[in-house]
């Protein structure tokens, strides 16, 4: 009975996404093992933009002309855009009927994980390793 429980109730899984080979890799791996366990799943695709030039440098940005400005915050929206088109991509190549939310974050990344995962009251948080060997893996 109680394993019953376990597997009707909602899983909510928080996958941070970002332009890395490594996010992607680490979805297929979520898709392919988490995600089919379990029918009623929310899936969190969280893409977190670095914080612009201009909020993070004030004074460095009256050196910047609204173009230049206009032209990075075009950049970051084009950006996520992106990194959210290949993460569905790999979504629709697994059959799974998980609900999927989309979320973008601004500012520190490991902030903008933790304060998500918090928010979603997440089960589970799938991060790409970047490409890290196991040494710098456990240093990290």
């Amino acid at each position: 009975m109680e394993a019953e429980k376990i597997k009707s109730r909602e899983h909510k899984i928080v996958v941070a996404v970002d332009e890395s080979e490594e996010s992607m890799h680490a979805l297929s791996w979520c898709l392919g093992n988490l995600s089919s366990q379990n029918a009623n799943n929310t899936l969190v695709l969280l893409y977190v933009k670095p914080q612009p030039v201009h909020s993070t440098f004030d004074a460095a940005a009256y050196m910047f002309s609204s173009d230049v400005v206009g032209s990075i915050e075009k950049y970051g929206t084009e950006m996520v855009n992106s990194v959210m088109q290949r993460a569905e991509a790999v979504y629709r190549n697994f059959q799974t009927n998980a609900h999927i939310v989309r979320v973008v974050g601004k500012g520190d990344p490991k902030n903008v994980i933790c304060n998500t995962v918090e928010k979603f009251k997440a089960d589970t948080l799938v991060m790409g390793s970047h490409g890290y060997g196991f040494f710098k893996r456990y240093i990290l």
